[in-house]
């Protein structure tokens, strides 16, 4: 049997793994460029560089060369681009959140730089760990309920003794640990849909309506979560999940109708929630009319299009910028930073490495060999995609703020951990499917070799 089929060795995957390899290299260039930039603009403000300073560039690099070889010697044949756009991305964190300040503890290592690197090797632990075709494990009729009463136990936990915070439940330290939903809920729905298919995809023939016999469980759970989200006023993430809900439904039963009931749902809901909550009414008045209450509900919006606009093509440089005057800069306005220091070229590169991301991630999902991992991917891929157009919208104004933090950029522990650990899934994904072109090349090869050693020992035995 050639390699091509069969299993691989660490030599083989060495060698099919050498693009990942030098385009991770590159990632590191480009950051530590970014690095020098900001340390040549401490040093011309009259700031002093230690040795601290160097750490957030080496553990960079460091959990870089790590993550490739725990791949490598894992035999890991999964996909090499996603993990390079979030390498690139996380990098791009690291950076800006270290020109945000967010790693300075006075002279100790912060645990916020730390996430970081120990987020890029969890992504990896999860790859190696699911690949293999393990992560169907997931979707096994038992663990279908598990992550549906995970997800709702947590939230329960969250509204009983959490602590509200700007408008929304943290836990102690202000973590969210609501963020775990964003997986948890794609696993729970990804197992229903696989194990419903048939029965989601028969509509009635008359009146075209959805078969609402078999959506019952899934809808009732549905309105328990939309119930707790509501009350602890996490429309961001509910939105998220509703759009991945809906996307999984088309997709797993091949009916687009599903979007036509589910838009008419979410307008009525909406509708209902900005009745109830002032909260949601106050956000879509901001972006209506910011100019309304331009000091009050208005002020951080505006400040964000202010640093945006003075950035123009280039920006203003790194270090050079004033974020300071936007509110809550290093986490959900961090694409205004961008704009503003690197402008619209930087934010251009960032939007391209997040299509990068998606693009490929889609196609994994489309390739996964069993419905299962097909939704799983979708899942996934849409929550990424979702929270990333709702940021950089809101700061944008192209939609209501949310307040969601951009993924892999953003500061922020809970969020930062759950899209690495979504990613690694996705890459385990990618580890049961067809070989690539560079790794039927380096296979024909490697079978190659061995043919001209078989017919070489073959001529020196008649011989």
């Amino acid at each position: 049997m050639s390699r091509a089929n069969g299993p691989i060795d660490v030599a083989d995957t060495w060698h099919l793994r050498a693009p990942e390899r030098a385009l991770l290299a590159w990632c590191v260039v480009c950051i530590a460029l970014g690095f020098v930039m900001l340390w040549g603009s401490t040093y011309v403000g009259g700031g002093m560089l230690d040795g601290l300073d160097l750490l957030p560039l080496g553990l960079y690099a460091l959990s870089l060369l790590t993550l490739h070889l725990m791949l490598v010697t894992t035999r890991f044949r999964g996909d090499q681009l996603i993990l390079v756009a979030v390498a690139f991305l996380s990098g791009f964190g690291m950076l800006a959140q270290y020109r945000m300040g967010s790693f300075e503890t006075g002279g100790t290592i912060s645990l916020n730089l730390l996430l970081f690197p120990i987020g890029l090797i969890l992504m990896g632990a999860t790859a190696t760990i699911l690949m293999r075709g393990r992560y169907q494990a997931l979707g096994l009729a038992h663990w279908i309920w598990v992550w549906a009463g995970v997800s709702l136990g947590l939230l329960a936990v969250l509204l009983l003794f959490g602590q509200r915070f700007r408008g929304g439940i943290y836990a102690a330290g202000l973590i969210t640990p609501s963020e775990i939903l964003k997986v948890t809920i794609v696993l729970f729905v990804a197992g229903f849909i696989a194990r419903n298919a048939k029965s989601l995809a028969v509509w009635g023939k008359g009146l075209p309506l959805p078969p609402w016999r078999a959506l019952l469980p899934l809808a009732g759970f549905w309105l328990v979560l939309a119930g707790l989200l509501v009350v602890q006023r996490d429309l961001g993430l509910f939105i998220i999940l509703s759009i991945a809900l809906l996307t999984m439904l088309v997709v797993g039963s091949g009916r687009m109708g599903y979007l036509l009931f589910g838009g008419i749902g979410a307008i009525a809901l909406a509708v209902a929630v900005l009745k109830v909550l002032p909260h949601g009414e106050r956000r879509v008045t901001a972006w209506l009319e910011p100019f309304r209450d331009p000091t009050g509900g208005s002020w951080q919006i505006l400040q964000g299009l202010s640093g945006m606009f003075s950035g123009g093509l280039w920006g203003e440089g790194f270090g050079r910028g004033s974020p300071e005057y936007t509110p809550i800069a290093q986490s959900d306005f961090i694409y205004s930073v961008i704009g503003e220091e690197l402008g619209f070229a930087g934010c251009a590169i960032v939007i391209l490495f997040f299509l990068i991301l998606f693009g490929r991630s889609l196609l994994v999902a489309s390739r996964a060999p069993e419905n299962y991992g097909r939704a799983v991917g979708i899942g996934l891929v849409t929550v990424l995609a979702t929270q990333t157009f709702l940021n950089i919208g809101g700061v944008t104004k192209f939609v209501p703020l949310t307040g969601l933090p951009l993924p892999f950029i953003s500061h922020g522990g809970s969020s930062l951990i759950t899209g690495f650990i979504s990613v690694g899934i996705l890459l385990a994904i990618s580890d049961g499917q067809p070989p690539t072109a560079s790794r039927s090349r380096v296979a024909k090869q490697t079978s190659g070799v061995a043919g001209k050693g078989v017919r070489r020992n073959q001529k020196t035995s008649v011989g």
